[in-house]
């Protein structure tokens, strides 16, 4: 295939012009151009499940052996067979297993977003199980005194906004300190490898929903996100982790979590499917808004409304829009306390008009383009009541540009473009971490 159909077979996928093209790095942009090949030609990810780090442990169990071992992880850490981490780890020549540590939504799963979790005892093996979520997101000196290997194993969702990424920044900070080894086992990007998106994080707006410079939707494993974090001096006063990263076997790039053959186990409360995933890197936005995401449904960012909204008129101005794979359809519905998914939703008990979203091709929908349009047609069709919730919509988006930007009722479109202008020169970085890189996608 010649080089001129393949810079018009990512122009169109991309939506980029020619002279933005060029702009990126050859060998980037070589990396992204694989994916596409991939995904034009046909060609289906294998049938045979992918292997996680948790899987391929035993290969690894010298990095163990003997040793006391942390591990922080939750519900997710399970093997493609159905082996919890637990006793995977624990069954490995002469390991003890002598602390677990939860991150948001506890070791379980099963707390509410933003709520703070309690440190507890296993009842069953009567180890101590240290909330990362509470009185502190980082592992303290006496939590690892006990611990000679510190392991990582969360299942991540691909969104810069999800705060499981920024607990393992801390824990490898705290073992670097502590001089204690830390071990990542790495998990599939559930909305694949190759898609970046979205404005680069200002640090001045760092917190726990963004710490780092990376995108909105960043387009890594947790494992490379492990490499990039340390390796970049990111870590506080320049701490560098002695990681490691056991590898995925036969993931490749362009998989989508539901092509992995592996079983989705929902990450956080409001994270049932492979659909939400997709949506959250632009959707999660309204959350700075008063304006209902869905959460108090069973449809959490795919419902966005308000009693003040008018469901039609609002489908009509996105479906207006012409946005690639999505389609808008007028709706109503009433948020509810829902225990361990939404103790208070926005308008609990009351019914909100608005839209419900459809993803119909996850290959060209772009989350954080429809996110930022969706936010300016709420504040154009609806000044009077639409309101951003400055602090919140600031550190979500990294920026008070957006914000600002839709409140002089400025061009979005334009501000998005200067996004991705920003991911040219993040995506050089981007690749340098990558464990997966384009040759193995064939």
């Amino acid at each position: 295939m010649g080089q001129m159909k393949l810079q018009t077979m990512w122009k169109q996928k991309t939506g980029e012009n020619e002279n933005s093209m060029n702009k990126l790095g050859t060998k980037v942009w070589w990396v992204l151009l694989g994916a596409l090949l991939l995904i034009s030609a046909g060609k289906s990810p294998q049938n045979t499940p992918v292997l996680t780090g948790l899987d391929r442990v035993e290969e690894y169990a010298s990095l163990f052996q003997n040793k006391r071992v942390g591990i922080i992880t939750n519900h997710t850490a399970f093997t493609a067979d159905g082996r919890y981490i637990t006793d995977v780890i624990g069954r490995l020549p002469g390991v003890k297993i002598t602390a677990l540590f939860g991150p948001e939504h506890g070791i379980k799963g099963s707390a509410e977003a933003g709520a703070k979790v309690e440190s507890e005892v296993d009842p069953i093996k009567g180890v101590p199980i240290y909330s990362l979520y509470g009185k502190t997101r980082k592992p303290t000196p006496e939590m690892l005194r006990e611990v000679d290997v510190l392991v990582f194993d969360i299942q991540d969702v691909g969104a810069r906004y999800y705060t499981y990424i920024y607990t393992m920044a801390l824990a490898m900070e705290a073992a670097a300190e502590q001089h204690i080894p830390f071990v990542v086992l790495d998990r599939p990007n559930p909305i694949t490898g190759i898609a970046v998106e979205g404005n680069v994080l200002d640090t001045a707006y760092a917190s726990f929903v963004g710490m780092f410079p990376i995108p909105m939707r960043h387009g890594m494993t947790v494992g490379e996100l492990a490499r990039l974090f340390n390796d970049q001096g990111w870590l506080k006063n320049g701490v560098r982790a002695q990681l490691t990263v056991i590898p995925l076997k036969g993931w490749k790039r362009p998989m989508w979590y539901d092509q992995t053959g592996l079983r989705f186990i929902k990450p956080s409360p409001n994270m049932p499917d492979v659909e939400t995933a997709t949506l959250y890197p632009g959707l999660c936005l309204i959350e700075g808004t008063n304006v209902s995401e869905g959460r108090g449904t069973y449809l959490p960012f795919k419902l966005v409304g308000a009693p003040w909204i008018n469901g039609r008129q609002l489908a009509a101005a996105m479906a207006a829009l012409n946005l690639p794979g999505v389609t808008f359809t007028d709706t109503s519905f009433t948020p509810v306390r829902i225990p361990g998914m939404a103790e208070n939703p926005k308008y609990k008990d009351q019914q909100c008009q608005g839209i419900r979203i459809r993803v119909t091709n996850r290959e060209q929908f772009k989350p954080v383009l429809t996110g930022v349009l969706l936010l300016s047609e709420l504040h154009r069709l609806y000044p009077g009541q639409f309101r951003f919730r400055k602090r919140a919509i600031d550190r979500l988006a990294g920026t008070d540009e957006l914000r600002q930007v839709i409140q002089r009722n400025g061009d979005v479109r334009r501000l998005y473009r200067q996004w991705e202008e920003q991911l040219q020169h993040f995506l050089p970085l981007w690749e340098k971490y990558l464990l997966y890189p384009a040759e193995d996608w064939q």
